[in-house]
């Protein structure tokens, strides 16, 4: 169907009470705006006739084995014979009738047209307390700021994009975290995205939504994590790295008091598993957006994240790596020798303990960043040098 301009596709799992309706005002839309168009039904095993009904509509079906809201849009977006696809769900909670912002934003050349709830109006009932204000905008916000991303509600169910752009982002989410990765991806890719205002209206079923909302908040939260090792290992692996080595030289000079309180040797302890988890959260960032740049189709980071790939080199590593376990090596070998001199007696601990913490502290991130950049090297002949 060369001619079919759009594509109004619909999820659906079990949506008779509602689903003729969505069909009715689909197809008023397309004959008032006279846009050569499809509506499509993705059904996703339903069991209470929904298939039939949405036959009798006459709109197009077609049958999604693997379960999940994600999976549903993903089959539907292969099977769309529209240039652009609207989506939205077939509970009447969107309306079907005001779908021409959407339109006309994709035929000024907008990859991605999101609907914005918040900006639109949530009717009274239309959505759970729980996820109007907290589930949505906390996860929203983290997108903005993960991702410099300027979309205001991630989790907008009606949303228009360009066919052939987004078949290029291979999505692959099944769940409703596919919502979230759609975003996270085109945003990634420097696509070109807007937002509508969107009216969320209560559907109209009579049985309880499909959404959950703790499970489905974790999978968005865990998807937003995922797609930005910045996030999730870099900057807490920084942070935790700079704490660590600024306790651990102040306290390698003598115990601190603050407050009547003595920090001293068993706090060099904690620093010294600060700067240890922090590296090794720095390497995992640097893994991570390798394997990412490969898998995820995510073609530009920072420029000052790319800059630190490229100084993470075999050669360097090693030679750094062996350079501070020379110097823990050195430590713990000056340690023994003050040892043998008091004829291997009992010793102060908190003098020996001021050198062997950071002796020890030094071989294990030596050991570490020998291990992390044979892994690098082994990575980067695996998924091809940059």
């Amino acid at each position: 169907m060369e001619s079919c301009e759009i594509t109004i596709l619909m999820p659906c799992l079990n949506e008779a009470e509602t689903l003729a309706e969505c069909i009715k005002k689909a197809k008023h839309f397309l004959v008032s705006e006279n846009i050569q168009g499809e509506i499509l039904i993705a059904d996703n095993g339903s069991t209470d006739g929904s298939q039939a009904i949405a036959k009798a509509q006459g709109a197009r079906i077609i049958s999604v084995d693997t379960r999940g809201y994600g999976a549903a849009l993903r089959n539907g977006i292969q099977a769309a014979y529209g240039r652009y696809i609207i989506m939205g769900d077939a509970d009447d909670s969107y309306d079907f009738l005001n779908l021409m912002p959407f339109l006309t934003r994709l035929r000024e050349g907008y990859d991605l047209v999101m609907g914005n709830r918040f900006k639109g109006g949530i009717l009274q009932g239309a959505m759970p307390v729980l996820n109007r204000y907290l589930g949505n905008p906390v996860l929203s916000f983290l997108g903005r700021i993960f991702f410099k991303s300027k979309i205001g509600d991630f989790h907008c169910g009606l949303r228009g994009f360009n066919r052939d752009s987004f078949k290029q982002l291979d999505l692959q989410g099944d769940g409703m975290e596919f919502a979230s990765e759609m975003v996270i991806k085109a945003t990634l890719n420097k696509l070109k995205i807007t937002e509508v205002p969107t009216q969320l209206a209560p559907d109209g079923r009579s049985r309880k939504p499909h959404l959950r909302p703790w499970r489905d908040g974790w999978r968005h939260l865990r998807l937003l994590l995922t797609f930005s090792p910045r996030w999730l290992f870099f900057y807490p692996g920084l942070f935790l790295m700079g704490i660590g080595f600024v306790l651990m030289f102040l306290l390698s000079l003598g115990p601190i008091e603050i407050a009547n309180m003595n920090f001293d040797i068993h706090t060099m302890l904690f620093s010294s598993l600060f700067i240890i988890g922090g590296l090794q959260a720095v390497s995992f960032a640097i893994f991570a957006k390798r394997i990412a740049d490969f898998h995820l189709k995510i073609r530009k980071a920072p420029q000052y994240f790319n800059q630190a790939l490229r100084l993470f080199t075999l050669e360097r590593g090693l030679i750094v790596g062996f350079c501070l376990m020379l110097i823990g090596v050195f430590g713990a070998s000056y340690s023994f020798w003050y040892w043998q001199h008091q004829s291997f007696g009992p010793l102060v601990p908190t003098h020996m303990m001021r050198i062997l913490i950071p002796s020890i502290t030094a071989i294990i991130l030596g050991l570490q960043l020998i291990f992390a950049s044979f892994f690098m090297n082994l990575l980067g002949w695996y998924y091809g040098r940059a």
